[in-house]
């Protein structure tokens, strides 16, 4: 039984509550993190990216113990059909640098990394406790909350929401919506073990270099969906993703998306003898800026997948966890520090953070991208990768038909497919939604 008062409990160890924690903690406020899992990260076994500037401004030193894994020196784009891949990538030395922009990482080491920096700066973090309610006073303020441990209430100024996309908790507490099943991805991964100058070899890598291949079309059967590719040292982390609202209506499996992705003719080369050691699945906000929730209350705030802080279309998410776990931290400390109580007004200050930083600013800029998306997936994820394969390969063989003929069918194929009036208005609806 905890019977002291903190200054802030914070639900949840991922990228977003280890950095609320870790910010709160290191500016000497007394701060409580509750992870249900049996240690920071024992829930994610799957690879990810990780960006360098927003772990430096919590975690200036990360580079000297952080288990990473590669930096990143070329990022590959795949526009996929049956049977091929049309693709642009870009490589570059610049990445090379003394203090690389992005890494692989593999979220169990890490985020257990990450857990020991936030208990190093002073903070209680308890493993193996599902946080059950959050409990409010007689005014609807959240001031504390219950655990399956035992039924005494564990009281705080302030509660951080970092419990992932699916947020029961604050869904319970009707602090928000459980979130739609077309705001919200599930996607499969797997990690294929093959020894590190195999995956040098098959990439085109030394040392510590690192490429990320990311693919849409026919691999998520007409259904708004990626697959990915990660490389890690020893590793590949390789899987897929598709909205949990076309899963349901398409009757499509993840694991077979997957099992079919990685025997595709681009990819099966890549992970020929590899071996399969972890499987995990996870979920995914793909809702975008008009999903994201209420972010403050009085006595609460919500950040990082919680609160819909994702984007989809630069498949950016840790970044936004960090940063939205980060300015929650210190907005926290700021009314703190003033000596205010933990209300709505003065938690608003969060918000005004996070409004002024790249996290909205971006979100904002493509809020009209998610719906577009999923209206067209049939076209953006499987009619145009179809059309441009057949393009492309009529466009290279050459068998004695005149240029121009090749030209005006693939120009024809086009229009049949969708019509000039389809294509100007998918060119037209994508730009908007782009700018």
């Amino acid at each position: 039984m905890i019977e002291e008062k903190f200054d802030a409990i914070v639900i949840g160890a991922g990228m977003a509550g280890n950095a609320a924690a870790h910010t709160m903690a290191s500016r000497g406020l007394k701060v409580l993190q509750l992870e249900r899992g049996e240690y920071p990260g024992s829930k994610n076994v799957q690879g990810a990216i990780l960006y360098s500037e927003m772990l430096e401004k919590i975690v200036p030193e990360f580079r000297e113990d952080a288990p990473l894994e590669r930096h990143l020196i070329e990022q590959r784009f795949w526009m996929m059909s049956e049977r091929s891949h049309t693709g642009m990538h870009h490589r570059s030395d610049d990445f090379n640098e003394e203090k690389p922009n992005r890494y692989t990482i593999i979220r169990s080491q890490f985020d257990r990394w990450f857990s020991k920096q936030v208990q190093a700066q002073g903070a209680l973090v308890i493993c193996e406790t599902t946080v059950t309610q959050l409990v409010s006073d007689a005014y609807g303020k959240v001031i504390g909350v219950r655990t399956d441990r035992d039924g005494d209430t564990i009281f705080a100024d302030v509660v951080v929401l970092a419990e992932g996309v699916s947020g029961l908790l604050g869904a319970r507490a009707g602090l928000r919506q459980t979130p739609k099943p077309d705001h919200v991805a599930l996607a499969v991964k797997e990690m294929h073990f093959l020894p590190q100058e195999t995956i040098e070899a098959r990439f085109n890598l030394k040392g510590d270099e690192g490429v990320v291949i990311e693919a849409v079309g026919s691999i998520s059967n007409g259904m708004t969906g990626m697959g990915f590719i990660y490389t890690n040292k020893e590793c590949l982390s390789i899987g897929i993703g598709c909205l949990v609202s076309d899963f349901a209506e398409k009757g499509e499996t993840p694991y077979g998306l997957l099992e079919a992705f990685k025997r595709h003719p681009s990819v099966a080369p890549l992970i020929q003898g590899s071996e399969v050691k972890e499987y995990a699945a996870h979920l995914i906000p793909e809702g975008g800026y008009k999903a994201i929730p209420e972010l403050f209350g009085d006595g609460w705030v919500v950040v990082g997948d919680a609160a819909q802080l994702n984007n989809a279309i630069h498949r950016e998410g840790s970044n936004l966890a960090m940063t939205s776990g980060r300015l929650a931290g210190e907005a926290i400390f700021q009314v703190k520090s003033r000596r205010d109580p933990m209300t709505k007004q003065n938690l608003s200050l969060y918000k005004s953070l996070l409004d002024n930083s790249f996290v909205m600013k971006d979100l904002k800029k493509y809020k009209d991208m998610p719906a577009l998306l999923h209206t067209n997936s049939k076209n953006f994820f499987l009619t145009y990768p179809q059309l441009v394969s057949k393009a492309m390969d009529s466009f290279l063989r050459v068998d004695g038909s005149p240029k121009v003929e090749k030209e005006n069918a693939s120009i024809r194929a086009f229009v049949k497919q969708r019509t000039l009036r389809g294509l100007f208005g998918d060119a037209f609806r994508l730009a908007r939604a782009w700018r």
